[in-house]
Formats: C-alpha cells, structure tokens, sequence
C-alpha cells in the first residue's frame, strides 16, 4: 500500500478501519438508499427506525468503496424558532386566497379565519397561517 493512502486508514486493530477525517474531502458519493431498499435490509433490522440513509462513497485515493449509514442519535422537542420580523403568534394577519381556490378557502374557515369583508381577505391568527406566509398582506400595502 502507498505510503501517503496508508495514513487515511486506522492500524489499530481494526483493518477495515477508516479514519475519515484524512479522507473525507475525498469522497464521492454515488448512491444514497433510504431505509427498506435494496442494499439497506440488514442495517435496517440492526438500527431499526434509526436508520435515515445507506450510501456507498468512494474513495478514489484509497481505492475502496465505503458502506456508510445515517443514524438517528437523539430525538428531543423542538420548536421553530420566530423570524425577526414575525407577528407575535395571536396576532390577526389578513391573507389573499383566490376565489377559485375552494379546497384552500373551506381548510382556513375550519382553521377559524373569518373573512374581512372590507378588504376582501381571510384574517386568522399568525401561528395558523403556516405554509401560507407568501400570502400574508402587509396592512397598508393593499
């Protein structure tokens, strides 16, 4: 083995061993298989629901093909954080919703929303307003 490639790889006891911090840059990945695919069966019934992704890099300074797998760690509550700028999430924000857009229209009056029939728009609380933000109306701009 080549003295400069002998150095990506660990000696200590393992010989498939490989220390990726040497040859990560390196790296090619040419596929990525999700959980229950072809190629991920005995890893998915080692790591279980843990399991993300399968992927087979390549490292052409080495010469090796590497199996590696994405793993779920930790799994803790988290919220999305408020953008600067954001409402405070019971504050009324008005929203555009065409008038041929049923479907849209019948899921926000469930949601709540009352229609302002001065303005022509659906008003609803901010932190139900999510996925629809290109559709908020800036009071003053309308």
């Amino acid at each position: 083995m080549h003295r400069a490639t002998r150095s990506a790889f660990a000696t200590s006891g393992a010989p498939n061993t490989v220390r990726a911090d040497k040859i990560a840059p390196a790296l090619r990945t040419r596929l990525t298989l999700r959980p229950g695919e072809n190629g991920t069966r005995k890893l998915q019934a080692k790591y279980g629901p843990r399991l993300l992704a399968v992927r087979y890099r390549y490292d052409p300074v080495g010469q090796r093909r590497l199996k590696t797998v994405e793993l779920i760690k930790e799994e803790i509550p988290w919220s999305v954080p408020r953008a600067r700028n954001a409402p405070a999430a019971d504050t009324p924000v008005h929203i555009r919703i065409a008038l041929d857009e049923l479907e849209l229209r019948q899921d926000v009056k469930a949601a709540g929303a009352r229609w302002d029939k001065d303005r022509k728009l659906w008003l609803l609380p901010y932190r139900l307003v999510a996925g629809l933000d290109a559709r908020i109306v800036v009071t003053g701009s309308i």
